[in-house]
């Protein structure tokens, strides 16, 4: 499971076009946030992703995005040509391949160490589809494949590209949202070539004119209100704000329980619509196990943030993370086993202490977290600040060292910040 969000410029009160996503995995499973640098590659270099291996690129780009523990590639991402990607499960009429090829993560990495922009990363996803395919375990090592849908943004242009095994399709979207089924209709914009002729070969599309791919396509055996309301959840928020969005409304929007606002209403059940909110906790289905929202600005001449958290975001922390720079060791660290040194496992401690008692716990957490982010919000202004004045004077070593020293700094005060009020709700 998971949820995208996307705002371009015109819908956002900076101007600057808004990309936002919650991951939704098994509860336990760390999903650390990782950097890999821009590169050079031989003409005869293979890349092994998570279960197959294929041709490298001459060059790749600097990319950084959550990637569970035991995945080659990246649930959410951003490279630096400022193109986010994130991808969601979805189920289609079409058995999935039974040989392994691609996995959905998999794509949003090589997209976007591969495309420039997003439309380019849309066509670097849909050519690795049609020549590899998508299969193989990706719920966890040894479980569960399935086929994928992404939401591509630059800050000029935005899609919504869904796929059924080697078939695609996309249409570009302004503001909106992207859950776990099939949404596109008549309304798509491009297509594999083969799409709408095997949906007709099927029987699934017997009307003239062009085929309607959720009607075509969507597996209707699973229960629509699993994500039915979650997407029509986010698209109401997104139009509620419209030409207003800023990070911290996104934040808002991710953190979402419906009724219960930030609070987790544990009186749910999975037979429930309701049960099945933005911000999961959808035990035993999915668990948002980390957040990204990224801000896509035209100019990045100087230093650009984009804020991560782990864990359920209702009881986490956003922070912000700059590509240029090095990320502290805590971000990237984390596995299968809690870890002290990991920053998403002192998040999910801290989670699980919440969960004693969610009524009480999750405005205790929402205050002191809420304190932190403006402490760290004033601080990030005047860093930017210098860093510019630096970057101007002496180059973007200087821009880089300051921005890693700022992380560094924020990171070891959430760690200390976390623990403390784990003690406090124990």
């Amino acid at each position: 499971m998971c949820d995208s969000v996307v705002a371009v410029g015109q819908e956002t009160a900076s101007g600057t076009t808004l990309f936002g996503k919650n991951s939704d995995r098994k509860g336990g499973e760390c999903q650390p946030f990782v950097q890999h640098a821009e590169a050079s590659h031989p003409a005869s270099a293979k890349v092994r992703c998570t279960h197959v291996e294929i041709p490298q690129v001459a060059e790749t780009y600097r990319v950084m995005g959550h990637s569970p523990w035991w995945v080659w590639g990246f649930e959410q991402g951003v490279n630096e040509h400022a193109v986010a990607i994130g991808n969601h499960t979805i189920f289609t009429n079409e058995p999935i391949e039974e040989q392994p090829g691609l996995i959905g993560m998999d794509l949003v990495r090589l997209g976007l160490e591969r495309g420039r922009d997003a439309r380019e990363a849309l066509e670097v996803i849909a050519t690795l589809i049609e020549t590899h395919g998508q299969g193989g375990p990706a719920l966890a090592p040894g479980v569960g494949a399935y086929h994928n849908s992404f939401l591509l943004a630059d800050p000029a242009e935005t899609w919504i590209l869904e796929t059924s095994n080697r078939r695609w399709v996309a249409r570009r979207e302004r503001l909106g949202a992207v859950s776990n089924h099939v949404s596109l209709g008549v309304d798509w914009q491009i297509s594999s070539r083969d799409l709408e002729p095997f949906a007709r070969s099927r029987g699934w599309w017997q009307k003239a004119g062009r085929v309607d791919v959720a009607a075509a396509y969507r597996d209707r055996r699973i229960p629509g209100f699993v994500s039915e309301g979650r997407h029509r959840r986010a698209n109401d928020l997104l139009r509620e704000g419209r030409g207003r969005h800023t990070v911290a409304t996104f934040q808002e929007l991710l953190r979402d329980h419906l009724d219960g606002g930030t609070v987790w209403h544990d009186d749910a059940n999975p037979d429930e619509e309701r049960y099945y909110t933005l911000c999961a906790h959808s035990d035993p289905i999915s668990w948002t196990t980390a957040s990204l929202i990224a801000p896509l600005p035209e100019d990045r001449s100087g230093p650009w943030p984009v804020w991560i958290s782990f864990g359920t975001p209702c009881t986490g922390v956003f922070l912000p993370v700059y590509l240029e720079s090095v990320l502290p060791p805590a971000l990237a660290q984390g596995g299968e086993q809690p870890d002290a040194d990991s920053f998403w496992w002192t998040l999910k401690h801290l989670q699980d202490a919440a969960s004693e008692d969610w009524a009480r716990n999750t405005p205790l957490l929402r205050t002191a977290w809420a304190e932190f982010e403006e402490e760290v919000e004033a601080e990030r202004l005047e860093v930017e600040a210098a860093g510019r004045v630096a970057l101007a004077a002496n180059g973007r070593d200087d821009l880089a060292r300051i921005l890693s020293d700022f992380m560094a700094r924020v990171v070891e005060d959430a760690i200390k910040r976390a623990e403390m009020l784990r003690t406090r709700l124990s």
